[in-house]
């Protein structure tokens, strides 16, 4: 009796360890440049350096996890860390997993989760931009496009049939001062003499099919006292509502988007427009993408218009060298700097400036 007991303890154990199958992947990549930018600061000196943020894309250390619990449902977690590869410290405001770090469940149903996270302002774009983070690029106009994520978020994503819906909401967007900076905005929220302040909260519905897709998303951040940027009361928001597209013709994909912001904390020019028209085509190991990106204010005449172009050539599968040139015109109180790669390149409002960069990029 004694054996059949264990017996059965043992196929039960057998059975659960067959159903809790767990995995964990580590994976990131290191990218750098060295650029060269025109009329930098006051004395419109020319600059060379090396890009601490972002090259073609920004550099990171991840590891993510899956457990499968049976019956299609999985735990899933991802720990993200940024860093910047010409020092080796660490990015999103010396955080030890700034660009991500939740746990969640997925199923048929799609994910929830719950943790520091992308919103889907990030999400609904990664088609339709065809710069992406590259250091010239949209970034450079809004640098909220790289960052869009949020500290103690509640999040979901799902897909049914081409259709992926998304919402997240976070309880206190940013807990750490390291500004003022997109790194961190010092809006800690969850904060109960101010429950509104602090919160933020974003929609998306992205549809995509293999030859095109489009996606509608907005994204609505709340102040607090001490915040970054002028958000300093729970009434003050800063909202993003994004429109785009994308298109396959064969081998050249074309990208297209709107996004209107309102910011309450900038009481001068509240409002603006950022449009862009971009195209990425392969030839061989070669690739080649062009992008005309215009951030315009209302009512003023502050506007910024970026022509970029950049062509990557493939050495492999994980590692890529690649040449990015950026021009910005800057109009009346604008003063946009043509380069995302690091703070301190902005030339003086109505000064135009251009960038070049060659970088080298491996993910593993």
């Amino acid at each position: 009796m004694f054996k059949q007991i264990a017996g059965a303890a043992a196929l039960c154990g057998l059975s659960a360890a067959a159903i809790a199958q767990s995995s964990v992947t580590v994976y990131g990549s290191i990218d750098t440049a060295v650029e060269y930018l025109t009329h930098v600061g006051a004395t419109r000196a020319n600059v060379s350096r090396m890009g601490a943020l972002t090259g073609a894309g920004a550099s990171r250390l991840g590891f993510r996890g899956r457990e499968d619990l049976g019956h299609g449902l999985k735990a899933d977690f991802v720990l993200e860390m940024g860093f910047s590869p010409d020092s080796g410290t660490l990015g999103q405001g010396g955080r030890g997993f700034g660009r991500q770090a939740f746990v969640g469940l997925s199923g048929p149903w799609g994910s929830a989760s719950l943790g520091r996270q992308y919103n889907m302002i990030f999400w609904s774009n990664l088609d339709a931009d065809i710069m992406g983070p590259n250091l010239h690029g949209n970034s450079s106009l809004d640098s909220y496009f790289p960052n869009a994520r949020a500290d103690n978020a509640l999040a979901y994503k799902g897909t049914f049939a081409g259709l992926t819906l998304g919402a997240t909401y976070s309880f206190g967007r940013d807990s750490v001062n390291a500004g003022p900076s997109i790194a961190g905005a010092n809006c800690a929220g969850e904060n109960a003499a101010d429950s509104q302040a602090c919160r933020a909260w974003s929609l998306m519905a992205k549809y995509d099919t293999p030859t095109w897709g489009a996606a509608l998303a907005h994204d609505n951040q709340a102040g607090g006292t001490g915040a970054f940027a002028g958000l300093v009361r729970a009434d003050q928001h800063d909202r993003r509502s994004l429109a785009n597209a994308y298109l396959k013709l064969d081998h050249l994909k074309l990208g297209a988007g709107y996004m209107q912001r309102k910011n309450d904390g900038s009481a001068s020019m509240p409002q603006s427009g950022l449009w862009w028209l971009g195209a990425s085509y392969p030839v061989g190991a070669w690739r080649f993408d062009a992008q005309y990106s215009q951030l315009k204010f209302k009512n003023a005449d502050n506007k910024a218009q970026l022509l970029a172009v950049k062509s990557t050539y493939a050495l492999s599968k994980r590692t890529a060298v690649y040449a990015s040139l950026g021009h910005v015109k800057n109009s009346g109180l604008s003063a946009v700097s043509v380069s995302s790669a690091q703070g301190g390149g902005a030339p003086l409002a109505g000064v135009n400036q251009t960038g070049l960069a060659l970088g080298l990029s491996h993910a593993f």
